[in-house]
């Protein structure tokens, strides 16, 4: 079956990128939440159900059609009201058969042969690292890999990042908003230098008080 779907004005298939992101997102935190589960409470069921479905979710969008993949229909459903932005379909298909390795690497080291390792987190964190940079600045690292290893030019990247032109004026950093930045670290550095003891101060109960938290 045809990977992507054919648009009118478009010479190739084409996905929205709308849903892609919203489908990161939802994955993210699935992810996230799964993550803290086992580091505060040493929970590892949550995370086994999210691998699971992560690999069936990329099992669908690639072998049989991305219009029947359950978390791109619940993305669309979310999205659906918003103005579609196209991007090509060829570029997403080798990002998700990273997702879709890396879903398999897990799924056998955990879900099958129930282990974990530093090998299970490194590749938490890689999946972690992909969907961030693809929901919070619209960043696909695997198509950009794919822009490297491909000789011929990639049409319709998110954001039109493909398309060689100049940045636009409120597109530009100046060199005093780059100092701002430099600042506000300086200044959050030190911070954390001179409050840090102040900070961990256990928080007490904004309606009680501290002598009714000392007999209790």
């Amino acid at each position: 079956m045809q990977f992507g779907e054919k648009v009118n004005g478009y010479s190739i298939p084409v996905l929205n990128q709308r849903e892609i992101r919203a489908a990161a997102g939802m994955m993210f935190l699935a992810t996230f939440i799964s993550l803290m589960e086992i580091l505060y409470s040493g929970n590892f069921v949550p995370i086994k159900y999210v691998i699971t479905i992560f690999l069936i979710d990329f099992s669908i969008r690639l072998f049989i059609s991305t219009k029947f993949a359950p978390i791109l229909i619940i993305s669309r459903m979310i999205v659906s009201n918003q103005n579609p932005e196209y991007v090509g379909a060829e570029q997403k298909k080798f990002a998700w058969y990273i997702g879709f390795v890396l879903s398999t690497t897990m799924f056998i080291l955990m879900p099958i042969l129930n282990t974990y390792s530093f090998v299970t987190g490194i590749v938490c964190l890689i999946c972690l690292i992909l969907m961030f940079f693809e929901t919070a600045f619209g960043i696909c690292i695997g198509c950009k890999i794919f822009k490297i290893i491909k000789k011929e030019k990639v049409q319709y990247c998110p954001g039109e990042v493909c398309d060689l032109k100049a940045k636009q004026e409120i597109q530009k950093v100046s060199l005093f908003q780059l100092a701002l930045v430099l600042i506000f670290i300086a200044f959050v550095l030190l911070a954390s230098t001179f409050f840090n003891e102040k900070l961990k101060e256990e928080p007490h109960n904004l309606f009680e008080t501290k002598k009714t938290e000392q007999i209790k």
